[in-house]
C-alpha cells in the first residue's frame, strides 16, 4: 500500500542533507583559504 502523504520526508534525511551541505561549505572555505595562503589548490601536491 502506498503512503498517504507522498510529500513527507523523514526527519533524519533532512538533518543528513543539512549536515552534508554544511560540511560542503566548510570544505569550500578550506579550499579557498588554502589557495589564498599557499597559492595551491591542494597544498603539498605538486
Amino acid at each position: 500500500m502506498k503512503n498517504k502523504e507522498p510529500n513527507s520526508v523523514e526527519k533524519e534525511k533532512i538533518i543528513a542533507e543539512k549536515l552534508n551541505g554544511r560540511f560542503a561549505m566548510l570544505g569550500f572555505v578550506a579550499l579557498v583559504g588554502a589557495y589564498l595562503t599557499t597559492g595551491q589548490i591542494i597544498p603539498g601536491f605538486i
